[in-house]
């Protein structure tokens, strides 16, 4: 009789796990995780880091002054002294702010878990543990052969400011990564391009004057903001998916003063690192077309694209483990950024969009199809033992 192949052994362990995958999530899901609550993420933090010591690794709380701690588990196969890593990232703050619970509390109903943060992303990281225990009940020689970090970050919500840096060292240190955010679609689709996503201010600068008695002594920087605007729109390139938002726009003080200052805020995303460096070329030589009028340009793009290439291969592997589970997978590419994109920046493989099947992030219908909870574990256990 032909053994088992280990993606459909993984998946056959992880199947009946399912009710206690839901348990872990609801404990996840009620203990709420609001990013600019350093109090209540922090309470997360500690009920996640509780269950994550079943796995026997090694745990540390990155402790943080303003936002909530990070936390860094790190697991070393059975029998092994790896000299190399792979990372597991993902983050547990959501956009909810405290309370929310009492008006979408986490429930179960039509083989959906609501609540906020199931989908984005807190069922990524109950599928991970599961996974990690997959593994680790595998014999010592069908273990992974590298280290596996599991780093599950506070502000990703917020724009990662805190844990940025961590990230990227973690990254470097990464023979490749994994990424738990939510997946696309129905389908299950893996992220394989993020665009490149960044915030730039455009301060134009004129000269006030009295709109009746001496309107040709004033420079209109409301005028000359527009104009910009104008400009700035024809840069949009759907077809390569460039593109420029403006996003919000505030000039002048009363109807009959000549307005001195405006400014706009703009929402900037690429989908190629080259897209990206020539838009914020483009932006640092814009000019003014009313004479006079000063124009100040500040910001840029925060988070690098995700480039394809930065996947392809890893992406090839998940889809070859998934066919021997008797599933397809598909992939797809997305307009907003993750913390991948930093991984993906510093020259490291990354696979993103490993996490949750579902809908309705950030929003009251958010939730999960549970059934395919132990199948994306065993996905992801499948990733980490054959890398």
């Amino acid at each position: 009789m032909a053994e088992t192949p280990l993606p459909q052994a993984l998946l056959h362990q992880l199947t009946p796990q399912l009710p206690e995958m839901l348990s872990v999530l609801r404990a996840f899901v009620v203990t709420e995780s609001p990013s600019l609550e350093k109090a209540a993420v922090d309470r997360c933090c500690a009920v996640i880091a509780k269950q994550w010591r079943r796995l026997g690794a090694r745990i540390e709380r990155v402790a943080q002054k303003h936002r909530g701690d990070h936390l860094r588990i790190t697991w070393t196969p059975a029998k092994s002294r790896p000299t190399a890593q792979l990372l597991v990232l993902g983050h547990y703050d959501t956009v909810y702010a405290s309370g929310v619970l009492r008006k979408m509390p986490f429930r179960v109903s039509a083989g959906r878990a609501y609540g906020p943060g199931t989908f984005d992303m807190k069922a990524g990281i109950v599928q991970a543990l599961f996974a990690a225990e997959a593994l680790k009940r595998l014999p010592a020689s069908q273990q992974p052969r590298k280290r596996i970090v599991f780093l599950w970050t506070s502000d990703e919500e917020i724009g990662s400011e805190s844990s940025r840096k961590l990230i990227e060292t973690e990254g470097r240190r990464s023979d490749a990564v994994f990424v738990l955010e939510p997946s696309f679609g129905p389908r299950g689709a893996l992220k394989t391009e993020r665009k490149g996503v960044g915030e730039a201010e455009l301060v134009v600068h004129g000269r006030a004057s009295h709109a009746g008695l001496a309107p040709q002594d004033g420079i209109n920087a409301i005028h000359e903001i527009s104009r910009q605007i104008a400009r700035l729109e024809t840069w949009n390139d759907l077809r390569r998916g460039v593109t420029i938002n403006a996003g919000t726009i505030e000039g002048g003080t009363r109807t009959n003063v000549i307005p001195e200052i405006a400014r706009v805020q703009l929402d900037l995303r690429a989908t190629t690192v080259a897209d990206m460096r020539q838009l914020e070329r483009r932006l640092r030589t814009l000019r003014p077309e009313l004479k006079g009028a000063h124009l100040e340009v500040s910001g840029g793009f925060s988070r690098a694209p995700l480039e394809r290439k930065m996947s392809a291969g890893l992406f090839a592997r998940a889809k070859s483990l998934a066919a021997e589970m008797n599933f397809a997978l598909d992939e797809c590419a997305v307009g907003g950024g993750s913390d991948g994109n930093f991984t993906a920046a510093v020259g490291i493989p990354t696979l993103d969009g490993l996490g949750a099947v579902g809908n309705g992030a950030h929003s009251a219908h958010e939730h999960v199809l549970i059934k395919t909870m132990p199948l994306r574990a065993a996905l992801l256990a499948a990733l980490l033992q054959s890398v």
